[in-house]
Protein backbone atom coordinates (compact mmCIF):
# COMPACT_ATOMS: atom_id res chain seq x y z
CA UNK A 1 0.00 0.00 0.00
CA UNK A 2 1.07 3.38 -0.09
CA UNK A 3 1.89 6.04 2.02
CA UNK A 4 -0.42 8.71 0.23
CA UNK A 5 -3.43 6.63 0.54
CA UNK A 6 -3.11 6.43 4.26
CA UNK A 7 -2.83 10.16 4.39
CA UNK A 8 -5.71 10.62 2.21
CA UNK A 9 -7.96 8.40 4.83
CA UNK A 10 -6.34 10.37 7.84
CA UNK A 11 -7.44 13.81 6.62
CA UNK A 12 -11.11 13.05 5.96
CA UNK A 13 -12.49 13.57 9.23
CA UNK A 14 -14.47 10.68 10.59
CA UNK A 15 -18.60 10.24 10.01
CA UNK A 16 -20.55 11.97 12.89
CA UNK A 17 -23.03 9.83 14.56
CA UNK A 18 -26.12 12.04 15.73
CA UNK A 19 -28.83 10.96 17.75
CA UNK A 20 -32.14 9.99 16.17
CA UNK A 21 -34.14 12.86 15.27
CA UNK A 22 -36.85 13.94 17.46
CA UNK A 23 -40.45 14.24 16.61
CA UNK A 24 -40.92 17.71 16.74
CA UNK A 25 -44.70 17.62 16.77
CA UNK A 26 -45.11 15.86 19.78
CA UNK A 27 -43.83 17.93 22.98
CA UNK A 28 -42.03 15.23 25.54
CA UNK A 29 -44.44 16.07 28.43
CA UNK A 30 -47.25 14.82 26.25
CA UNK A 31 -45.30 11.85 25.37
CA UNK A 32 -44.87 10.79 28.99
CA UNK A 33 -48.68 11.53 29.35
CA UNK A 34 -49.27 8.86 26.63
CA UNK A 35 -46.91 6.06 28.18
CA UNK A 36 -48.42 6.68 31.84
CA UNK A 37 -52.12 6.31 29.87
CA UNK A 38 -51.39 3.28 28.13
CA UNK A 39 -49.33 1.35 30.98
CA UNK A 40 -52.78 2.61 33.18
CA UNK A 41 -55.04 1.30 30.59
CA UNK A 42 -53.26 -2.44 30.62
CA UNK A 43 -52.92 -2.62 34.05
CA UNK A 44 -56.96 -2.03 34.13
CA UNK A 45 -57.26 -4.63 32.01
CA UNK A 46 -54.95 -7.05 33.28
CA UNK A 47 -56.72 -6.01 37.10
CA UNK A 48 -60.16 -6.99 35.00
CA UNK A 49 -59.24 -9.85 34.00
CA UNK A 50 -57.81 -11.39 37.12
CA UNK A 51 -61.47 -10.22 38.69
CA UNK A 52 -63.73 -12.00 36.08
CA UNK A 53 -61.61 -14.64 36.33
CA UNK A 54 -61.93 -15.15 39.69
CA UNK A 55 -65.61 -14.24 39.60
CA UNK A 56 -65.87 -17.51 36.97
CA UNK A 57 -63.97 -19.65 39.42
CA UNK A 58 -65.99 -18.76 42.09
CA UNK A 59 -68.99 -19.48 40.10
CA UNK A 60 -68.28 -22.70 39.23
CA UNK A 61 -67.31 -23.26 42.72
CA UNK A 62 -70.66 -22.08 43.99
CA UNK A 63 -72.52 -24.02 41.71
CA UNK A 64 -70.48 -27.36 42.75
CA UNK A 65 -71.58 -26.47 45.95
CA UNK A 66 -75.18 -26.14 45.65
CA UNK A 67 -75.75 -29.03 43.12
CA UNK A 68 -73.76 -31.35 45.25
CA UNK A 69 -74.87 -34.78 45.36
CA UNK A 70 -76.00 -36.43 48.95
CA UNK A 71 -75.74 -40.36 49.07
CA UNK A 72 -77.58 -42.81 51.56
CA UNK A 73 -75.22 -44.15 54.58
CA UNK A 74 -74.25 -47.19 52.88
CA UNK A 75 -73.28 -44.69 49.72
CA UNK A 76 -75.48 -47.01 47.28
CA UNK A 77 -78.99 -45.67 45.94
CA UNK A 78 -79.81 -42.68 44.20
CA UNK A 79 -78.16 -39.45 44.62
CA UNK A 80 -80.41 -36.87 46.11
CA UNK A 81 -79.87 -33.20 44.55
CA UNK A 82 -80.06 -29.60 46.84
CA UNK A 83 -79.98 -26.50 46.11
CA UNK A 84 -80.14 -23.58 48.09
CA UNK A 85 -81.51 -19.99 48.29
CA UNK A 86 -79.30 -18.01 51.00
CA UNK A 87 -82.17 -14.97 49.90
CA UNK A 88 -85.04 -16.90 50.90
CA UNK A 89 -83.33 -18.97 53.48
CA UNK A 90 -84.28 -21.94 51.92
CA UNK A 91 -82.37 -25.77 50.70
CA UNK A 92 -84.57 -27.86 48.88
CA UNK A 93 -84.02 -31.92 47.76
CA UNK A 94 -85.32 -33.88 44.83
CA UNK A 95 -86.12 -37.27 46.40
CA UNK A 96 -87.02 -40.59 45.73
CA UNK A 97 -90.86 -41.64 46.71
CA UNK A 98 -91.48 -45.27 45.76
CA UNK A 99 -90.67 -46.68 42.35
CA UNK A 100 -90.00 -44.61 39.56
CA UNK A 101 -91.50 -41.33 41.07
CA UNK A 102 -89.73 -38.57 43.39
CA UNK A 103 -90.94 -35.89 45.84
CA UNK A 104 -89.50 -32.52 46.96
CA UNK A 105 -88.57 -31.47 50.14
CA UNK A 106 -88.21 -27.90 51.17
CA UNK A 107 -86.85 -26.72 54.46
CA UNK A 108 -87.91 -23.14 55.50
CA UNK A 109 -84.88 -21.74 58.00
CA UNK A 110 -86.97 -18.33 58.13
CA UNK A 111 -90.41 -19.78 59.02
CA UNK A 112 -89.28 -23.33 60.38
CA UNK A 113 -91.22 -25.25 58.50
CA UNK A 114 -90.48 -28.31 56.34
CA UNK A 115 -92.59 -29.18 53.09
CA UNK A 116 -93.36 -32.36 51.10
CA UNK A 117 -94.84 -32.22 47.93
CA UNK A 118 -94.90 -35.84 46.44
CA UNK A 119 -95.20 -35.86 42.34
CA UNK A 120 -97.89 -39.01 42.58
CA UNK A 121 -100.11 -37.62 45.41
CA UNK A 122 -102.21 -34.23 44.61
CA UNK A 123 -101.12 -32.84 48.45
CA UNK A 124 -98.75 -30.85 50.05
CA UNK A 125 -97.43 -31.50 53.50
CA UNK A 126 -96.17 -29.70 56.04
CA UNK A 127 -94.60 -29.67 59.55
CA UNK A 128 -92.78 -27.21 62.14
CA UNK A 129 -88.99 -27.82 62.60
CA UNK A 130 -87.51 -27.01 65.65
CA UNK A 131 -84.35 -24.49 65.19
CA UNK A 132 -82.06 -26.23 67.64
CA UNK A 133 -83.41 -29.98 65.94
CA UNK A 134 -83.80 -29.93 62.21
CA UNK A 135 -84.26 -33.17 61.53
CA UNK A 136 -82.78 -35.27 59.11
CA UNK A 137 -84.15 -36.01 55.29
CA UNK A 138 -84.58 -39.41 56.06
CA UNK A 139 -86.00 -39.13 59.06
CA UNK A 140 -88.75 -36.26 57.43
CA UNK A 141 -89.17 -38.04 54.19
CA UNK A 142 -90.39 -40.91 56.15
CA UNK A 143 -92.70 -39.19 58.10
CA UNK A 144 -94.27 -37.46 55.41
CA UNK A 145 -94.69 -40.78 53.26
CA UNK A 146 -96.00 -42.23 56.52
CA UNK A 147 -98.72 -39.08 56.96
CA UNK A 148 -99.41 -39.54 52.99
CA UNK A 149 -100.51 -42.83 53.78
CA UNK A 150 -102.71 -42.43 56.75
CA UNK A 151 -104.10 -39.77 54.45
CA UNK A 152 -104.55 -41.71 51.73
CA UNK A 153 -107.07 -44.41 53.93
CA UNK A 154 -108.66 -42.11 55.74
CA UNK A 155 -109.84 -40.61 53.06
CA UNK A 156 -111.27 -37.08 52.60
CA UNK A 157 -111.78 -36.17 55.77
CA UNK A 158 -109.04 -33.93 56.87
CA UNK A 159 -108.95 -30.31 56.18
CA UNK A 160 -106.60 -29.14 53.99
CA UNK A 161 -104.74 -26.03 55.54
CA UNK A 162 -107.06 -22.49 54.94
CA UNK A 163 -104.17 -19.51 55.76
CA UNK A 164 -101.30 -20.15 52.89
CA UNK A 165 -99.41 -16.88 53.86
CA UNK A 166 -97.82 -18.91 56.32
CA UNK A 167 -95.83 -20.49 54.25
CA UNK A 168 -92.80 -19.57 52.13
CA UNK A 169 -92.57 -18.74 48.72
CA UNK A 170 -90.62 -21.60 47.74
CA UNK A 171 -93.62 -23.73 49.68
CA UNK A 172 -96.49 -21.60 48.02
CA UNK A 173 -95.41 -21.98 45.14
CA UNK A 174 -94.17 -25.56 45.15
CA UNK A 175 -97.70 -26.13 46.81
CA UNK A 176 -99.86 -23.66 44.32
CA UNK A 177 -101.84 -26.59 42.54
CA UNK A 178 -102.81 -28.97 45.76
CA UNK A 179 -104.22 -28.65 48.45
CA UNK A 180 -101.85 -28.00 51.92
CA UNK A 181 -102.35 -30.40 54.60
CA UNK A 182 -100.25 -30.80 58.54
CA UNK A 183 -98.11 -33.86 59.09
Amino acid sequence: MDGSSKEALMEEAPPRYTASPRLPCIPHQLKCLLIVVVVVVVLVVVIVAFLLLGLHITETHAETVLRMTIHGLDGEGTPQHLSMSKKERTGTFAVRDGLNASAMVVYDYSKLLVGYRSWRHRACYITHMDEDNIPGLDAITETFQRRQAETKEAGDNTVPLADRSILGTTVNILCSTVPVYWA
